[in-house]
């Protein structure tokens, strides 16, 4: 891009964060931090392309302006992380809200594909959750408790282990994103497929509805989070395929920063899920008021918080 078509593009949006670190305009403090990220970004690019123009000189004088005021006359509060998880996160996430949709549709595809598959073939079951898994519950049922595996171990271990491994799926479903977005999506479809012929394999032994109140009592938050993790591998993958107008490391970096901050943010959320199903998940004959209430408050928390509550919170304090 020629640096006169650079400037052309992108001066009204400099000009407004000119004026409101000039105190003339009203601005959210976390709508002004979000100007700032938009504003290294085109100083990231302004460096690579246009070494010593005029553009370049402004916009390093415009940044460190912007820093001095946004970070420089001010203390690190105790309250930051909060405020990071209160404001700053899901302004910025509502970017992504497309790229949230199409890591839900490569996991929903999937699932289906494994519902597809278990119910043609009885064998796909066991290729998917292998034979020592298949057994154990059979052998559950048999004794009229279809979903007694989540009331094996103790609580605290189960807590801390499915947390971990929860975890661990999530930062590996991000960092599959530096091969390119299919490594992401390699992972959804994966855990996709197993969760459509894990719960298959209950609808064909009519305890579908059994499992159900039982499994997505942690298994809300837990899928949902496994999905949002995949969302920020393909902001790391999309970012190698569609650089744009950066250059493609450059692109990379902001990608991968990207993806790294959206995938810190389900750690909470599978914190809860390990908690659920460490603690909750094994009394699964717990009151049906209870059970749907406990899934109904996670799937709320969730729609909440990663779709519209920084919808609401980009149209009072957006740029």
């Amino acid at each position: 891009m020629r640096e006169a078509a650079f400037v052309r593009q992108n001066k009204e949006k400099w000009i407004a964060f000119e004026t409101a670190l000039a105190g003339n305009s009203k601005i959210n403090p976390d709508a002004l931090a979000n100007y700032y990220i938009q504003l290294t970004n085109d100083l990231a690019y302004a460096q690579t392309y246009y070494p010593e123009s005029k553009t370049l000189q402004y916009l390093n004088a415009l940044a460190s302006q912007a820093h001095q005021t946004i970070y420089g006359s001010k203390r690190e509060h105790k309250n930051r992380v909060l405020q990071f998880w209160k404001y700053e996160f899901p302004i910025f996430f509502k970017q992504y809200h497309s790229t949230l949709l199409v890591s839900f549709l490569i996991f929903a595809v999937a699932t289906s594909i494994g519902v597809i598959s278990t119910l043609h073939d009885d064998s796909f079951v066991r290729l998917i959750l292998g034979d020592a898994y298949v057994n154990q519950t059979l052998e559950n049922i048999e004794r009229g408790d279809p979903t007694a595996i989540y009331k094996s171990g103790g609580e605290m271990g189960t807590f801390i282990g499915i947390t971990v491994n929860n975890i661990r799926v999530a930062f590996l479903a991000f960092a599959f994103g530096i091969i390119t977005s299919v490594g992401t999506a390699y992972i959804l479809f994966s855990n996709g497929i197993m969760l459509g012929a894990f719960f298959t394999f209950f609808y064909d032994r009519e305890l579908l509805f059994e499992a159900s109140k039982t499994i997505w009592l942690h298994g809300t938050i837990e899928i949902s989070v496994i999905v949002i993790a995949g969302c920020a591998g393909l902001v790391m993958g999309n970012s190698i395929l569609f650089p744009g107008t950066y250059s493609r490391l450059t692109s990379l970096v902001k990608g991968a920063k990207d993806g790294l901050k959206i995938v810190v943010s389900t750690i909470p959320f599978f914190i809860i899920a390990g908690f659920i199903e460490g603690f909750i998940t094994r009394y699964s004959n717990m009151p049906l008021w209870l059970s749907f209430s406990i899934i109904g408050s996670s799937l709320l928390l969730i729609f909440g918080y990663y779709i519209f509550y920084p919808i609401y919170l980009n149209r009072s304090y957006g740029p």
